[in-house]
């Protein structure tokens, strides 16, 4: 899929179609997830530091992630990819590799590229985006003809022409080759694949090591026999919030792990899954990264182990000078949960007070007002649908649309107004009267 969280946001937004739109974080510490294409013409890309881009593109909307959203459209596109195959891997929401010869969708270069015509047509029937569709023998080379097809375009490599395709291209064209890998390259001459190739592989296995130079050898013959490998098993299942100012207050720290862990354990039971080990990720005011484990005596997905488990890994690290990152993961994944009779995590005796756990979490603090997000979904009981354009000095505002109307107005209210309320994401699509949403779940 092309640019795809800024996709689906112009897709949601008729107002921001044609426009540059930046998603991401949008604190002081924010990093761009995506950016449009309007956007990356003033040079903004993902992983780059949102301050950097909002001075490269001052005028651009700048959006909090919809992650829902992303993946329930991301469950359509799959959905299409396994009518094709039985064999599809999601390598993330956006981008999956697909068997075609497994499914008989395929048998030849033109069988080949009507069903990726195909594809592109029903996806955007679907979801009303543009995908990019790379048709080649391998995985390698069909992962570089989908970038060469961005943006919205098919490209098929034909057999037989994979060396002379790949010779002029750049190093850091294949996968593995990243800056310090592209660098040291290049200050042995070695700037292109067909270079990379002619060097032999004696040659770049003396400059990067055994494995990674006969591995980057191989691809440099366009030699790949990685086969498509369906339903990759997840191995972990964590989150993590990086704070705009630094967290002191003990309390507040332990707050922050708690209410990771039930987002946790949430994400857990929507893919239906529990784990054994718990761990939990503190990077400090020093960019020192610290992470802790805890392995249980069977898996679970109960929040209050979890949540007891990470506070007790807390408790065996120092955040005196204060913490930037927060993260709470499981794994040891498991489809079952295993009840212990004496219970894993420590219950309160009778004499405590029930109030005593909650006591800690009422002191850390509170806003006084809903805190509104730009991109948010908001409904309003006078004006229906729309989404928040930006707020502060309390008031917020808010563009009045959804994906099959027009560019819509724009009101301001206080934030406190009572009858503006968060929203659920409208469909890209109609959905057709007797049908629902494909449930979305963890890929």
């Amino acid at each position: 899929m092309d640019a795809f969280y800024a996709s689906v946001e112009q897709a949601s937004k008729p107002s921001l179609r044609g426009k540059a739109v930046v998603v991401g974080g949008l604190g002081p510490r924010g990093v761009v997830a995506t950016a449009s294409y309007e956007a990356r013409v003033f040079g903004v890309h993902s992983a780059m530091p949102m301050a950097q881009a909002r001075r490269l593109a001052p005028n651009a909307a700048y959006l909090v992630p919809r992650f829902p959203l992303y993946r329930a459209v991301s469950d359509q596109v799959m959905a299409l990819l396994r009518e094709l195959s039985p064999l599809v891997e999601p390598l993330s929401l956006d981008e999956a590799f697909v068997d075609l010869a497994a499914g008989g969708t395929a048998w030849d270069a033109e069988s080949a590229r009507r069903t990726g015509l195909k594809l592109r047509a029903d996806i955007r029937a679907a979801t009303g985006l543009a995908g990019s569709v790379g048709l080649a023998a391998s995985k390698m080379l069909a992962k570089i003809a989908s970038e060469e097809a961005k943006p919205d375009g098919l490209v098929l490599i034909e057999p037989g022409t994979e060396r002379a395709l790949l010779g002029p291209m750049p190093v850091r064209t294949l996968p593995g080759v990243g800056p310090a890998t592209g660098d040291h390259l290049r200050r042995a001459g070695i700037t292109t694949v067909e270079e990379l190739a002619e060097a032999g592989e004696a040659e770049l296995v003396r400059l990067l090591g055994k494995a990674h130079g006969q591995a980057l050898y191989a691809m440099a013959l366009a030699r790949d026999e990685r086969p498509v490998v369906a339903e990759r098993e997840a191995k972990s299942v964590s989150v993590e919030d990086t704070y705009d100012v630094d967290i002191h207050d003990r309390p507040r720290i332990g707050f922050e792990v708690r209410r990771l862990a039930d987002r946790c354990v949430r994400r857990l039971r929507e893919a239906g899954l529990s784990g054994r080990t718990i761990v939990l990720k503190v990077r400090r005011y020093d960019f020192s990264t610290l992470t802790r484990s805890e392995t249980l005596r069977g898996p679970t997905d109960d929040p209050e182990v979890v949540r007891e488990a990470a506070g007790r890994l807390l408790d065996s690290v120092d955040t005196t000078g204060g913490v930037r990152l927060l993260g709470v993961g499981v794994t040891g994944l498991a489809d079952y949960t295993q009840e212990d009779l004496f219970a894993q995590a420590a219950k309160p005796s009778d004499e405590e007070s029930p109030e005593e756990p909650l006591a800690e979490s009422a002191a850390a603090p509170e806003p006084a007002a809903p805190h509104w997000r730009a991109g948010q979904d908001v409904r309003h009981d006078e004006f229906g649908h729309g989404w928040v354009q930006g707020s502060g000095v309390g008031r917020v505002t808010v563009r009045f649309e959804t994906p099959q109307s027009d560019p819509g107005r724009v009101r301001t209210f206080l934030v406190t107004d009572p009858a503006l309320r968060p929203a659920d994401p409208l469909p890209l699509v109609p959905v057709p009267a007797g049908r629902g949403q494909p449930k979305s779940r963890l890929l």
